[in-house]
């Protein structure tokens, strides 16, 4: 069996207001962020990070927040 190439593309995108939009969707979540937080495996210390916008998201977790949260923040990386 022949071995196979793996490539690997990362692609950085800017989504101006994403914390905050994180932010809202957050305070309309019954839960306390601890048990939100919990449901993701992130710590309220990083969730407060990526609501202030001062660090990077990898996609996945986004996906993440988004999946604990029911909600869509519609971003795409389409080129």
């Amino acid at each position: 069996m022949q071995q196979q190439m793996k490539i690997v593309r990362t692609t950085v995108i800017e989504v101006p207001g994403l914390g905050a939009r994180i932010k809202e969707a957050r305070l309309r979540d019954p839960r306390p962020l601890r048990e939100i937080c919990a449901s993701i495996n992130m710590s309220p210390m990083n969730w407060y990070r990526v609501e202030t916008e001062k660090q990077s998201l990898p996609e996945e977790t986004l996906r993440d927040i988004e999946g604990a949260l029911g909600v869509s923040f519609n971003v795409s990386f389409n080129d």
